[in-house]
């Protein structure tokens, strides 16, 4: 297998469904190569998984799209094979199917699955594999007899328009050479099988297939990860800049023949996506093209527009009198007003930092001073960092229960609403440039100007996103007596902006 993919692993849970969304999307336009979703059928506060890949299929254009992985024991298998058969149609050819035998078996047969032994679940979930691919080979019905599955005459199809791998999630040794025996991709994750675990299961089933007459490297290999970017290195797996993610990460397609890598975003999803995107899977793609002597691929992307939010034609809505609202109506839409007024105070001190910073970079300095300057570079970063940290939790919040909230009781607020969440993927986007200059100026100090001229365009696009929002939302906050979520409001003016 040569080339490496990178996707975004999400969990399906239903109280943010548009926020699951907005992440596909953002994995499409960042020309990720999958985008996973976790199958949890009995997890009664998550999407159902097919429905929720169906959904991303229509709003994304090129990405691949993965169960990972099917609950193979609530999900009969002639009825899966059917169902990815069906989306990959739909979508153009863009599925793979991940496998799971199962596991809390409590919680299957809750919900009227079989509770299996191990060993069982195992037979099962390789039954599962004849039947799926049976249905989608033509041909004339299919009769299958198993422990666990059959097929008595069934007709094949509908046939995918493009080779569905069958990617198992496997760990244990029996798994594992079931998967070496059969399966087209093997789905592992960081957060049961840490990298020595994973070097040690890729030879078992490197030698199951082996053994079985296969090629190894035909078995696309992913890995399912988590881990903190962050600017210094840390003491784990996965913790520390790009830099070190791409040379972990690089070492495992050379070590474990590793050949995908599903990130599972933390709590500043938007942010972790883009530099897994822009930073780590690029990194990681041409140090394994150089090793094997080839050109790196050029880097996937849409390319995106960056428009002024200060424009004439954004919805509005009549409105009602903020003299009509009582006295505890008003504090509630005044409520709005202030925490906007927080981020406000915040971005000025940001503006205040980078000014400071760029003084000093542009003055004379002795030797000694030197050690100094490129500590406020980096605390400046940190700075940055911090207040889109912030700035992004305020707009999870409005995102999760805010809005929809707001639009729940007053359906006429709809326009107006889906606006504010377009403006959030605008300043999300000068958030996420403003984080990449930090990072050339740390790399060359004489780039203070470029931080400069994103924290200039991220203000004014905040003053007229923060100007829109109370114009349509503080009165109808007041009015439907919205509470609005406290959020964390923590802050600390680091040197330089303080002196």
């Amino acid at each position: 297998m040569e080339d490496v993919w990178f996707g975004a692993l999400l969990a399906p849970e239903a109280a943010d469904g548009d926020r699951v969304l907005r992440h596909a999307e953002l994995a499409d336009r960042l020309g990720l190569d999958l985008v996973g979703v976790q199958d949890h059928p009995y997890q009664a506060g998550f999407l159902d998984s097919w429905t929720l890949l169906a959904t991303i299929a229509q709003r994304t254009e090129r990405v691949r799209l993965v169960p990972d992985v099917a609950n193979v024991p609530l999900r009969p298998p002639a009825v899966l094979a059917r169902a990815a058969a069906s989306l990959d149609i739909l979508s153009g050819g863009r599925v793979e199917l991940g496998l799971g035998a199962g596991a809390l078996w409590d919680a299957i047969a809750a919900m009227g699955g079989p509770r299996l032994s191990p060993g069982e679940s195992i037979e099962a979930l390789a039954e599962a594999i004849t039947v799926i691919r049976a249905l989608w080979t033509p041909g004339d019905p299919v009769t299958f007899s198993g422990g666990h599955h059959r097929l008595a005459g069934a007709r094949p199809g509908p046939f995918p328009p493009h080779p569905i791998g069958i990617w198992i999630g496997a760990t244990g040794r029996r798994m594992l050479e079931l998967t070496g025996r059969t399966g087209d991709g093997w789905l592992t994750s960081s957060f049961h099988s840490p990298p020595e675990a994973v070097t040690a299961q890729a030879r078992i089933l490197d030698a199951a297939a082996a053994a079985a007459g296969r090629d190894p490297a035909a078995i696309r290999k992913v890995y399912n990860l988590g881990g903190s970017l962050s600017p210094l290195p840390g003491a784990g797996f996965l913790d520390g800049p790009a830099a070190l993610w791409a040379e972990q990460l690089t070492e495992l397609v050379f070590e474990a023949g590793m050949s995908g890598f599903v990130l599972a975003p933390g709590v500043e999803a938007e942010r972790d996506l883009r530099v897994f995107a822009e930073e780590v899977a690029p990194a990681v793609r041409a140090a394994v093209a150089r090793e094997r002597g080839r050109p790196a691929p050029e880097p996937v992307r849409r390319p995106v527009t960056i428009p002024d939010l200060d424009e004439p034609g954004r919805p509005r809505t009549a409105g009602g009198d903020p003299a009509a609202l009582t006295p505890d109506q008003a504090r509630l839409g005044r409520r709005l007003v202030d925490v906007h007024d927080g981020y406000r105070a915040q971005l000025r001190q940001v503006r205040d930092a980078v000014e400071q910073v760029a003084a000093e970079t542009a003055a004379p300095r002795q030797d000694g001073d030197r050690l100094a300057l490129r500590q406020n570079h980096w605390t400046l970063g940190v700075f940055c960092a911090t207040f889109r940290r912030l700035l992004t939790v305020h707009h999870d919040v409005e995102h999760g229960s805010t809005f929809p909230a707001l639009t729940e009781r007053d359906p006429a607020l709809e326009p107006v609403v889906k606006k504010l969440e377009q403006e959030h993927e605008v300043i999300a986007e000068l958030l996420d440039r403003l984080d990449r200059a930090c990072a050339e100026m740390i790399a060359d100090p004489a780039r203070i100007d470029r931080v400069r001229a994103g924290v200039e365009r991220l203000s004014r696009a905040l003053a007229s996103h923060f100007a829109y929002e109370e114009a349509e939302l503080a009165e109808p906050v007041g009015r439907l007596e919205i509470r609005l979520q406290p959020e964390e409001r923590s802050w600390t003016c680091p040197r330089p902006c303080g002196g």
